[in-house]
């Protein structure tokens, strides 16, 4: 019995294999035709291009008629339409509007398929141009601007603008099939399809030409006009850019581009400021990064050491960080640090292991809570522990993990405040070793 259920198995399996192998028999059979019935001869590069075709195949039910456009070998488009029966079928397919790509040739690709996957095929040299917009507009926030042909593929609005232009171009519908298009701003590179704001910047306010080139994508202007002794800042986001160089102390320090550099607030540790505005540096000479914040108007300086910020060594020197509650600049109402370690602030190195920081009560430090604490680095990893720091000042205390603090953090004695107003330098010497840090708090 068991060996005659063995004998039907493999005869079963012998005739699904057989059939599987008559399947190839019967594979990529009909008789599919493709007429064309519209004009595809030329288009623009952002066009929607139309076609008909009429599609048929009198032995075997068609399946699909695929429309492909091909730049040289690249196929670059493709539309799909299902085909059930024969007869006419209309549809578009994009061209794509490419940066860099002249005016030339491409291929337009024509497949139809049955259901038996037979195929026939049909290629047409296709004349491409660049479409010749009439005008572009510049779409800002509050307003929106004509970019006037200036040239082959190249326009450009001349107004009088602020030193800084936010905003998106738009390129209207050229022709029946043509598309409005619009260019903005992705990975610091102008992109079409985007309608995020292409950060335009001069280096003052007044008239001059904002500039686009539809062929190149190259725009104008974007001079960030901000510099640092002669160095220039690069742009890190609309309203950070940073600079890193060399500083000296006691020299002059020369700030250019910044229009309302009167209202900025500038960081006492770092920078003296005379009655007629001159800023001089007060930090140890060395390598600093100073970041330009432009939303709260105050320069972020912190330490470096070569092309990183600077930590500190095992012999006290380096820099000296702090994380925590309740301290933030320019002011700890919009700028606390918290444990958000982005914002640690780097104390000004003052030469022989000892570090500072200023801070205004009511302003840059809370007058009646704080917890915070010094860290080796702007990042978690080495800190300052209970036992690591003394004091002997009258208004901080050191946290042994036990007196309302964690250890190491700094808190505000029990019936003590800061006096609003009133500014305190933080001083931590490191002279006897980074294990045997002495916290001066002297009130100014």
């Amino acid at each position: 019995m068991k060996r005659y259920l063995i004998n039907m198995l493999l005869g079963t399996i012998a005739v699904v294999s057989s059939c599987k192998k008559d399947e190839k028999y019967v594979y990529q059979i009909g008789d599919p035709k493709i007429e064309l019935k519209s004009d595809v001869a030329a288009a623009h590069f952002g066009d929607s291009l139309v076609f008909n075709a009429h599609v048929s195949d009198n032995n075997v039910a068609l399946s699909t008629l695929k429309v492909q456009l091909f730049y040289t070998d690249d196929k670059v488009s493709e539309t799909t339409i299902r085909t059930k029966e024969n007869g006419d079928y209309s549809g578009k397919i994009y061209v794509p509007f490419l940066k860099d790509i002249p005016d030339g040739k491409a291929t337009i690709k024509f497949v139809l398929q049955n259901i038996s996957q037979k195929k026939s095929e049909q290629s047409f040299d296709i004349d491409l141009s660049r479409p010749d917009f009439p005008y572009l507009t510049l779409v800002t926030e509050s307003r929106s601007y004509r970019m006037e042909k200036m040239g082959r593929n190249q326009y450009a609005a001349k107004e009088d603008f602020p030193f800084s232009v936010k905003g998106y171009i738009q390129a209207p519908k050229v022709g029946a099939q043509g598309n409005i298009m619009n260019f903005g701003w992705v990975n610091n590179a102008i992109t079409l399809g985007s309608i995020l704001d292409i950060p335009f910047s001069n280096s003052t306010s007044g008239v001059y030409s904002v500039a686009f080139n539809t062929l190149t994508y190259q725009a104008s202007p974007f001079i960030i006009a901000y510099a640092l002794n002669g160095t220039v800042f690069s742009r890190l986001d609309d309203t950070h850019f940073k600079a890193e160089l060399n500083m000296t102390k006691s020299n002059p320090v020369t700030i250019d581009g910044i229009s309302d550099l009167k209202d900025w607030w500038i960081d006492p540790d770092f920078f003296s400021q005379s009655a007629d505005g001159a800023i001089t540096f007060n930090g140890v000479s060395g390598k600093y990064r100073i970041t330009a914040d432009f939303a709260l108007k105050y320069f972020v300086v912190e330490a470096m050491a070569g092309n990183e910020l600077a930590k500190l060594q095992e012999d006290g020197t380096g820099a000296v960080w702090i994380i925590g509650e309740g301290v933030g600049k320019p002011k700890v109402s919009s700028n606390q640090v918290g444990w958000n370690t982005d914002k640690a602030l780097c104390l000004a190195p003052q030469g022989n292991k000892k570090y500072q920081i200023t801070l205004k009560a009511g302003e840059s430090i809370n007058t009646d809570n704080i917890n915070f604490k010094f860290f080796h680095q702007k990042g978690w990893g080495g800190e300052f522990g209970g036992t690591d720091v003394t004091t002997s000042s009258d208004l901080i205390f050191v946290g042994s993990g036990t007196n309302g603090r964690d250890a190491g953090n700094l808190g505000i004695k029990t019936g003590k405040v800061l006096e609003a107003g009133r500014s305190y330098t933080f001083t931590l010497d490191l002279t006897a070793g980074n294990k045997k840090a002495v916290l001066i708090v002297t009130p100014k």
